[in-house]
């Protein structure tokens, strides 16, 4: 069908060439942008805060709208007089029954036009009986079926079940992993090293189930590894292949190196046995202070446990100490919530503990929990998904130099601490995802893994190989047999110990390949993927761990970091797939800034579109308009970009705008909402991004004296710029409330209808010339006009379905 939309009218988003500083709008409920206008003929101009309100009202006669995206829902019982109407007609009448928009499974298409977001519910944010529905309190708290009706004590027991029931789960035998072929043919051309591949995944299971007993067994490698408690006492154990000697010490026995000397085993492991204490206690007290000592190839030296549980940093010293962490029963903390179900769409916060207070401070686990997880629940996401929690020396790292990789950072609280923060965001109905980094490790010596018994082969390739010249870290050896172990063991224990949902495996490009992806162009050429430059024992690591993760836990998710794009990466397994469930598209986010970087008239709408739906058939994604990288001092995010020093004068609603301010807040949504409603299955923001955050990051740090005598400004150590301003987005006296607000539209409307996943997916339009794009997702129709200087009335869409169609969502709107 193709509709006319009489009385509709797409604005222009304004050039940036042709913003006049001199000029000066208000920005406030009542004023009219071109840029993100649109007008529905007999319509109310009323407004509705989308934070206590989704849709709008239906029962108000006439609507004005900035055009610059908008979002259309047909209602699904079609009046058949409805071909015999005038399109204006049709378009500007709501269907009747309201039910059809809300029925994910019912979901048939979804249009787009650049420049110009809308969405159109049939059922104008009402419910059964008319009654207006709150948007943020409507949406159902996921909850298992198994758990309803049982008391808080029961569902307690259950959870606390949950680690025996994984023992005792089989993970599937390796398929034939040939299913590659019928997906995609050519892929055949490749099946020498393909096959190779699937044969090596096969005999490492096969050995692993010889001499270990099986992956499930395997994976348990912290009962056997580090610190393990039984009735009688405590035994240490260390995979140190280097080292000629070693020692526990530790507070318990005043550092004493000849009170507990270790013995060594054929396969380079070193053990000690600690009998309990006369009285019975531990050997070890709770939160003693504990290290491993010594004699290396490179001289006598202390290092943490390499499977320790907790590590911290004592006031006024550099280095870290290991923790025998082993509260009393009655100190540790119970989980009490079920995991959520896995949600079919994933609408992610991306957040860091340590930075989400609206305080220069490093935020703790707790105040997270109590501020942070219900404003997630709040802005509509439904999972989060949380940075640098394993140990890391470095703050600045991002965490992505891990020293310590099963122990949860010390900085913002206990292992406990963690506990109930999860605990809560399971309560809200959130899953909680783990950035975990396999991919490197620190190469600090003195509280990681590197050099750890005096070799830098242990854990690590040797020499050049084992270290990465850009990110000045170790690069694990993924072939060695307790480098396995160790991996999956942590992967593991982060699901079952602390109860997260999944993970998103950071820098996976790096591990994939022997070039790292660095200085490499990835075309799309199979031979890219599948040569020499493959590090197969990587890959085969890889495939192991998404194994592990999906038997034991079937309903955990995993997020692969790649830029390559390489193919069979979201197959399962057993059809000869690296196994993740989503792929993180970061070509999109690169290529929102290469596009912004030029002038309007030059952004091409075909490109757009490919950029957004370039992505394999049957391999998910998750997309995302911003990294967390571009947030930091020296980079920009899209606001930034956007609006640039505009935005620290003129965000304020009791004083004019500027048309860079006008053009930039239209531009932050548009991007926003093609991203979510065209890139992927999934959808990523980073904490402050919604509202577009003014402020960079920059963690504290002092002076740095380079090698070649040069210094490195710091910041005197100020934690000024590593925050987020959370109230700047809630205050209403500031345009960032309208951002926000309209980011929680975004989330809450995704809710209701699943677009993301709806298996229909049709651009009808990407007019060059007019700068406009449409497309059908599910049962929405998105426009966007992206053009810098024109405006349509009574513009001409298709549509799948027949109907009357209302407007959901607008850019030009809050």
């Amino acid at each position: 069908m193709v509709y006319s939309l009489s009385g509709v009218r797409f604005p222009t988003v304004p050039s940036p060439s042709s913003l006049n500083k001199s000029v000066r709008a208000s920005f406030n409920a009542d004023r009219k942008i071109d840029h993100l206008s649109f007008f529905l003929r007999n319509r109310s101009s009323s407004r509705k805060n989308l934070a206590s309100r989704l849709a709008y009202d239906s029962e108000s006669p006439s609507s004005t709208v900035a055009a610059s995206g908008k979002i259309l829902v047909p209602g699904s019982d079609v009046d058949d007089s409805s071909s015999s109407k005038e399109p204006s007609e049709v378009l500007q009448t709501v269907l009747e029954d309201p039910q059809a928009s809300i029925d994910a499974s019912k979901m048939g298409n979804e249009s787009e036009i650049e420049g110009e977001e809308n969405y159109i519910d049939p059922t104008g944010g009402y419910g059964e009986g008319g009654e207006a529905q709150d948007s943020a309190s409507s949406l159902p708290v996921h909850e298992d079926e198994k758990v309803k009706g049982l008391t808080d004590l029961e569902v307690e027991e259950m959870i606390s079940r949950e680690s025996e029931q994984v023992r005792k789960r089989t993970i599937p035998p390796p398929g034939n992993g040939q299913r590659i072929y019928e997906i995609d043919p050519l892929l055949r051309n490749f099946s020498g090293h393909l096959d190779y591949r699937y044969g090596q995944y096969r005999k490492l299971r096969d050995a692993i189930d010889k001499y270990e007993g099986g992956l499930e067994a395997f994976s348990r490698g912290y009962e056997k590894f580090g610190f393990t408690r039984s009735a009688t006492g405590i035994t240490y154990r260390e995979w140190a292949p280097g080292a000629k000697w070693a020692t526990l010490i530790g507070d318990f026995n005043n550092w004493n190196p000849n009170a507990d000397v270790m013995t060594q085993n054929e396969f380079g492991v070193w053990e000690i046995f600690l009998p309990n204490n006369a009285d019975g206690s531990p050997p070890i007290p709770h939160g003693s202070r504990v290290k491993v000592r010594m004699d290396t190839p490179s001289g006598l030296k202390d290092s943490i446990p390499a499977w320790i549980k907790f590590a911290v940093q004592a006031p006024g010293e550099i280095p870290y100490d290991g923790i025998y962490y082993d509260p009393p029963e009655v100190e540790k903390y119970v989980f009490k919530h079920p995991r959520p179900k896995r949600p079919k769409s994933l609408r992610i916060y991306e957040a860091h503990v340590g930075m989400s207070s609206t305080e220069p401070i490093i935020n703790t686990y707790a105040n997270f929990r109590d501020d942070v997880l219900p404003r997630i629940k709040r802005l509509g996401y439904n999972a989060v998904q949380i940075m640098a929690i394993q140990e890391h020396s470095y703050y600045a790292s991002f965490g992505y130099h891990v020293t310590n990789f099963f122990a949860p950072s010390s900085r913002c609280g206990t292992p406990d601490d963690l506990k109930s923060l999860i605990d809560k965001a399971h309560e809200l109905g959130l899953i909680v995802l783990m950035d975990i980094v396999h991919s490197h490790a620190s190469n600090n010596t003195l509280d990681g893994l590197n050099m750890f018994d005096g070799t830098d082969s242990c854990y690590f390739h040797s020499g050049s190989r084992g270290y990465h010249w850009m990110w000045d870290s170790r690069l694990f050896n993924y072939g060695h047999w307790e480098v396995i172990r160790y991996l999956l063991s942590n992967a593991r224990w982060w699901l079952d110990q602390y109860k997260f949902d999944g993970f998103r495996f950071d820098g996976v490009t790096s591990m994939m390949y022997t070039h790292h992806g660095l200085q490499v162009g990835f075309t799309g050429n199979y031979n890219e993927y599948f040569g020499y430059a493959t590090d197969v024992d990587a890959v085969v690591y890889l495939m192991l761990a998404n194994d592990l993760i999906h038997g034991l836990f079937p309903e955990a998710i995993t997020i692969g970091e790649d830029v390559s794009g390489m193919p069979t990466f979201c197959i399962p397994v057993q059809d000869g797939g690296v196994g993740f469930d989503y792929r993180l598209h970061m070509a999109i986010a690169d290529k929102w800034i290469e596009l912004l970087k030029k002038r309007d008239e030059d952004w091409r709408m075909g490109d757009v579109v490919h950029m957004l739906t370039n992505r394999r058939w049957l391999e998910k994604c998750v997309a995302y308009a911003e990294s967390h990288d571009q947030a930091l001092v020296g980079d920009k995010t899209i606001a930034f970009w956007l609006m640039d020093k505009d935005m620290y004068d003129f965000m304020a609603l009791d004083r004019p705008s500027t048309p860079l301010i006008d053009r930039g807040i239209a531009l932050h949504k548009m991007i926003r909402l093609i991203t979510m409603g065209l890139g992927g299955e999934g959808y990523l923001n980073f904490m402050g991004n919604e509202f577009g955050h003014p402020e960079w990051i920059d963690f504290p740090r002092f002076d740095n004296r380079l090698p070649d005598g040069k210094v490195v400004p710091g910041n005197n150590n100020s934690f000024d710029k590593c925050r987020r301003r959370f109230d700047l987005g809630d205050a209403d006296y500031l345009r960032y409330r309208g951002m926000q607000e309209f980011d929680q539209g975004m989330q809450h409307l995704e809710e209701i209808y699943g677009f993301m996943t709806s298996e229909h997916q049709y651009i009808s339009r990407k007019n060059e010339g007019d700068r406009v794009i449409v497309f059908e997702r599910g049962d929405l129709v998105f426009v966007f006009n992206f053009h810098w200087n024109n405006s349509y009335s009574d513009y001409q869409i298709g549509c799948l379905k027949p109907g009357k169609y209302k407007i959901k969502e607008d850019t030009r709107v809050r």
